[in-house]
């Protein structure tokens, strides 16, 4: 698989890939197949953003334009199926993320670096919104994990909910952990002017350049990810 190839597998694409292995279909039907199975869950998706999915893959020879359709007074809908390139691409690509844990880059840790620029109270206030609203997201896959159990689905098309469940119980836990700490006054924290919302503790991040002349060491597979 070619880098420009590889580039293009973004996790819609590999959801579409996925569906049109299954069988043909035309991009509105493997939408409303995604939203169904609420795949949504998994990926962000769109329908503009599956069209221009679905066509980059054509352009790419990854699915291939079958026949076209029309339902009643409905516009023509074209059928998409996968080739074989797209097959080895979709078996190659998921092969590739099972085996390495590639960094992601998700956007709330960025916001907990930067957490130390708002006041404590705010951070405790919006910490325990973000665990209220946790708990409702693992009570839903709860119960998508139960329905699933009740219907008789076979286990391997749903292993990701008990993963799901892991990783956002682990974070509820960790989250709930950091709360204590703040709220305890454990954990040091700038103090900030209620009125104007001004800084009052100086601030100096402790890893500045003029603090430290080497920046702290990062993992070798980091350095190996981001060449």
């Amino acid at each position: 698989m070619g880098q420009h190839a590889r580039l293009a597998v973004t996790p819609l694409a590999i959801a579409v890939l996925a569906l049109l292995d299954e069988r043909p279909m035309h991009p509105y039907e493997a939408y409303q197949l995604l939203i169904a199975r609420r795949e949504d869950i998994l990926v962000k998706v769109r329908p503009g953003s599956l069209y221009h999915t679905v066509t980059r893959l054509a352009d790419q020879g990854m699915v291939q334009a079958e026949g076209v359709d029309r339902d009643g007074n409905r516009p023509e809908r074209t059928t998409y199926r996968i080739t074989e390139s797209g097959r080895e691409t979709l078996r190659s690509r998921v092969a590739e993320i099972l085996r390495n844990p590639g960094r992601e880059y998700p956007v709330f840790p960025v916001a907990l670096a930067e957490a130390h620029n708002l006041p404590a109270p705010e951070v405790l206030a919006l910490l325990r919104e973000r665990v209220e609203r946790l708990a409702q997201d693992l009570a839903d896959i709860d119960m998508m994990s139960q329905w699933a159990g009740i219907h008789a689905v076979p286990r391997r098309y749903w292993i990701v909910l008990p993963y799901l469940h892991a990783t956002i119980a682990a974070e509820i836990a960790w989250v709930g952990n950091l709360i204590s700490e703040l709220d305890s006054g454990e954990m040091e924290w700038d103090e900030f002017d209620p009125a104007t919302g001004a800084r009052i503790t100086e601030h100096q991040h402790p890893w500045s350049d003029q603090e430290h002349s080497e920046p702290p060491p990062v993992p070798r597979r980091w350095n190996e990810a981001s060449a």
